[in-house]
């Protein structure tokens, strides 16, 4: 119910439609009511041929409670319907606020089929909280109680029948199958979350199973799970017709109980038989507004499932990130000075360090290369740096500032970032480029393609989904003019150019050094080469750091690097 109060927040925000929607749903029932006990008295009536103007203005009521049930249905549909898509807008945005910090995590916690089914799946299920679950009980119970008070002036038997009746259909028999849902309605999200997971790994892989012949093993992997998806549907929904099944059997044993009752009372003289039909169809048309309850378990375990679920994605946003109108934001245009002091990190469920006790100084304005084995940490070293991940200990310091104290947009906002991969948008050339900058012209971004030797590719080449139309070397070189375009002070650049060739990279290094001149400048790289010019050298190995100075200072201790470099000779 916790994760359920925060739904409820957002709908109470909708509070003028909510008002509206359980007046006229009010007016609705209550007229519906109206409607069939008029009109059981007006066939009793007529029975006994009454003044022609008493059948005139029975008839005229009954055509008013009709027009009337009408014209307050629609309205109750308007405005509920309304306040549910404004909610749902609502909830859209409040939970991607919440997640859009967590992103650059998110994919360590979650599989992307699962993630996507919550995003997708769960926010959607929410839209029936309130169509299903909020406000409906609220109107049934005022139609209910209002109409066994309209009873009780005719038959004080035929009330008490009617309020153990609305006691049954809408507390008690829902109740029971609350119970039972319960379990249901988990197994059916998680298969579904499983079978998401299931459908976009095996998009995803679809050539790699292709290649390795596993393509029938992973089909009939993911047959099995939409099958096993089915099945927990199947429960639900039949759990569901069994619920509706029972509340529709009490409701018409109410009736008959009422018809039994009330003829006895007939036969005894204690009720006029002209009212037997009007309680008759009392009883049966306020029961016709409890048929929805016999789905509220249903709607009301899928809400509180999904909006578990939902919160579990973003549980430790309150812990792990303070207020965002309290971060510090990073000023100036100048390049930063970054320092990292003991600063330890493991992944979530890992029980290896990455990173162990680092201490490192980026001066403002140095150009720092971070060289080491694979897995050695490097890679993770600049996410703690783009404050992607949240170090375990030890404090991260931009110009003085602890990073848990500065925006992460701010960070952001003012670094040039190249990593391994590199997302590209479906689209063109130039949209993938304007990343960097809306006012950017197209002849600035034509001379960036340049730089990085892409004056053969036209701003209005079409772009795939994740660049699939594009080389390992072309994604690369596009993702450096981005950084090129944007031209921030702080440049962290992660195998910039692992898919290159030599004489390539080199004039790419020589732009790019010569635009980050004065620039703070991080760069992780497998390739030895261009360290002459770096001002200092970090070299890692298994999460820490084993050597740091300038590339002669460490050529001259032959440690690590040296040995590094006499085997890059050797094979060159």
């Amino acid at each position: 119910m916790k994760d359920l109060a925060v739904v409820i927040k957002m709908i109470i925000l909708e509070k003028r439609d909510i008002l509206y929607s359980i007046i006229f749903g009010f007016v609705a029932g209550i007229t519906a009511v109206g409607l069939f006990t008029a009109s059981g008295y007006l066939i009793s009536k007529a029975a006994l041929t009454p003044p022609f103007y008493t059948l005139i203005i029975l008839t005229s009521t009954v055509k008013l409670l009709g027009i009337t049930k009408a014209i307050a249905r629609y309205a109750e549909r308007y405005f509920s319907h309304r306040a549910t898509f404004t909610i749902l807008s609502h909830m859209r945005v409040s939970f991607f606020k919440k997640l859009e910090p967590l992103a650059p995590g998110l994919f360590q916690k979650y599989r992307s089929g699962d993630l996507l089914s919550r995003i997708v799946g769960d926010i959607e299920t929410l839209q029936h909280f309130f169509l299903r679950v909020f406000y409906p009980p609220i109107v049934l119970v005022l139609v209910f109680l209002s109409t066994i008070l309209f009873t009780a002036f005719f038959s004080i038997y035929a009330a008490i029948i009617l309020f153990a009746g609305m006691v049954l259909t809408v507390f008690i028999v829902p109740a029971i199958f609350a119970i039972k849902q319960a379990n249901i309605a988990g197994d059916v999200r998680r298969q579904r979350g499983l079978l998401a997971t299931e459908t976009t790994e095996f998009l995803h892989g679809f050539r790699d199973l292709k290649i390795h012949q596993q393509l029938h093993d992973k089909k009939r992997q993911l047959i099995q799970s939409s099958d096993t998806y089915i099945r927990e549907q199947e429960r639900e929904n039949i759990n569901k017709l069994y619920s509706q099944s029972v509340n529709a059997f009490v409701s018409f044993s109410v009736t008959w109980c009422v018809l039994a009752v009330s003829a006895f009372l007939v036969i005894d003289g204690q009720l006029e038989g002209i009212l037997l039909a009007m309680l008759v169809m009392i009883s049966l048309t306020v029961f016709e507004d409890a048929a929805p309850m016999a789905v509220f378990p249903i709607h009301f375990q899928d809400s509180k499932r999904a909006a578990k679920r939902l919160a579990a994605v973003v549980q430790g946003e309150n812990q792990t990130r303070q207020d965002a109108h309290q971060m510090q934001a990073l000023q100036s245009s100048q390049p930063f000075q970054i320092r990292m002091e003991g600063v330890s990190f493991t992944f979530p469920h890992e029980a290896r360090q990455t990173l162990k006790n680092i201490h490192l100084t980026l001066p403002a304005g140095s150009k720092t290369a971070i060289v080491g084995p694979s897995g050695s940490g490097k890679s993770t070293l600049l996410q703690l740096l783009l404050n992607m991940l949240p170090a375990d200990e030890g404090p991260i310091r931009i110009d003085g500032i602890a990073i848990d104290q500065l925006s992460a947009d701010s960070i952001w906002e003012h670094s040039n970032v190249v990593l391994q991969e590199n997302h590209f948008f479906f689209g063109t050339v130039r949209s993938n480029l304007l990343l960097a900058g809306d006012t950017l012209t197209d002849s600035e971004m034509q001379a960036a393609l340049t730089h990085v030797e892409l004056d053969y590719v036209s701003l209005d080449d079409p772009v795939y989904e994740k660049g699939d139309n594009l080389s390992g070397g072309e994604k690369q070189r596009l993702a450096i003019a981005r950084a090129l375009l944007k031209n921030a002070p702080l440049w962290l650049l992660d195998e910039p150019t692992s898919s290159v060739d030599a004489l390539t990279e080199q004039l790419i290094y020589k732009r790019l050094f010569n635009q980050a001149k004065q620039d703070t400048l991080v760069l992780v790289s497998h390739r030895l080469t261009n360290l002459e010019e770096m001002d200092q050298i970090i070299v890692m190995d298994q999460g820490t750091i084993i050597e740091s100075g300038t590339f002669n200072q460490l050529m001259q201790q032959k440690g690590y690097l040296y040995d590094m470099k006499q085997i890059e000779k050797d094979l060159l």
